[in-house]
């Protein structure tokens, strides 16, 4: 493929046959100090988050959070309703009858944490825009059935054409594309 400039590129895009490939090149791009890269994979692939640079994510505690908030919703919400609104003495219990509030408190919990963890795992993975560029790399359907694919965007402040060109060559992978935008 011509080389494109890298206003019209939106990165170059090297294919591998398995894992053990894509995790070679991707720790030798990091130590030639290229940053801006992702990869593609049809399974996962162990490690692979931490030899790309990327940072633990923060919906394990945004899910915590949301679970403390529902069980709280739930806790207040009984009390709300069986102290304050409508309170009634069944078989002589007190009015905040606690153990009885469980199984809601437990069903609050649950449905916020949940409700939480899919808004925001949406919104931290950017699932809001319908299009990306990574679209229009040749093959990249074959990321979902059985190849491995590195993209090095020309974002990253090292991108040369030439250089990243040569680089992904230098991995021997199956064969490097350039992504139009």
């Amino acid at each position: 493929m011509a080389a494109a400039t890298n206003s019209d590129l939106y990165g170059i895009i090297a294919r591998f046959d398995n894992s053990a490939q894509l995790g070679h090149a991707v720790d030798t791009a990091r130590e030639a100090g290229y940053t801006v890269m992702d990869a593609y994979s049809p399974v996962p692939v162990h490690d692979l988050d931490a030899r790309l640079g990327r940072k633990r994510s923060r919906l394990p505690y945004i899910t915590l959070l949301g679970g403390i908030v529902g069980g709280a919703l739930g806790l207040l919400l009984q009390t709300w309703v069986s102290v304050w609104e409508y309170p009634m003495n069944v078989g002589g219990r007190p009015l905040f009858s606690w153990p009885s509030f469980i199984p809601v408190i437990y069903e609050c919990t649950i449905l916020l944490s949940a409700l939480s963890c899919a808004f925001f795992m949406c919104f931290l993975n950017g699932l809001v825009k319908p299009y990306q560029s990574i679209f229009n790399a040749p093959g990249i359907e074959r990321a979902s059935i059985d190849k491995f694919f590195l993209c090095i965007e020309a974002a990253d402040p090292q991108f040369r054409y030439k250089d990243v060109n040569e680089f992904l060559h230098a991995q021997l992978p199956e064969s490097v594309d350039d992504v139009p935008k």
